[in-house]
């Protein structure tokens, strides 16, 4: 295969990609029609003047007879006046008036052949475009259909399921550290409290010991340290009377 052949080829394909990217259906079957309506209308002219062809040589052919049969009557008057040349001579000219007749009824049943043609031909493109004009609708229809598909499925292709899912993942992964986080800083406050008492308590036991110390140097006995939990009588009055003085109220309340 030669050079230019390949070049040849290859520009056609690249000129046939191109159309069938640039044919829009909605548009190529408008334009469908528009081609069609135009050979009806171009039709229709050609009907039209075959008709007229029609009825010009219909008029010519009865013309040509209606000569024709005038120069038979005269014929047949100058044979009976016994003008035999004249009569000859009527006849020669009935002979060309029917010449001319049968040329015209020749060419009118020519004529008549093809109006009835352009009528077939004519009625045929009519159910053509009508057809065509329902079928444009239904695949206009289907077009759009079929478009609107494609824009839905680049739009759902465009959509990130797994996207979605991880970030609903990482948020809740947060919430759970906020949540541990959370957790974590109570336990730490309610450590911190019982640290505190334990630290009163513990303060208690060395100011005992402290005292117990002191008394043993000096010789003085040492006070006797209550077990924990445990005051001397003296100072649970108070606290009886005021547990006594707070039933008082509730039972008022």
């Amino acid at each position: 295969m030669g050079l230019f052949d390949r070049i040849s080829r290859l520009v056609r394909a690249n000129l046939n990609d191109l159309v069938n990217k640039a044919e829009d259906p909605e548009k190529i079957l408008e334009q469908a029609i528009l081609d069609m309506q135009e050979d009806l209308v171009q039709l229709r002219q050609a009907v039209a003047q075959s008709i007229a062809n029609q009825k010009r040589t219909e008029q010519q052919y009865n013309q040509a007879m209606s000569q024709a049969n005038q120069w038979q009557s005269r014929a047949e008057l100058a044979l009976r006046k016994g003008e035999e040349d004249l009569a000859r001579e009527a006849l020669q000219r009935k002979k060309g008036y029917m010449e001319t007749a049968n040329t015209m009824k020749l060419t009118l049943d020519q004529t008549l052949g093809q109006v009835d043609a352009l009528k077939r031909n004519l009625i045929q493109l009519e159910s053509k475009i009508s057809e065509a004009k329902t079928k444009k609708n239904m695949l206009k229809a289907r077009a759009q259909a079929a478009k609107a598909n494609e824009q839905l499925q680049g739009l759902l292709g465009n959509i990130n399921p797994s996207g979605a899912s991880a970030a609903f993942e990482r948020m809740e992964e947060k919430v759970l550290t906020l949540e541990a986080r959370s957790q974590a800083a109570a336990e730490l406050g309610g450590s911190d409290l019982e640290s505190k008492f334990a630290a009163l308590g513990g303060a208690n036991d060395v100011d005992d010991e402290l005292m117990a110390l002191k008394a043993q140097i000096s010789g003085a006995p040492a006070p006797q340290s209550l077990p924990p939990g445990q005051t001397t009588a003296k100072s649970s009055i108070p606290v009886d009377d005021e547990l006594e003085a707070l039933k008082k109220e509730l039972e008022k309340m």
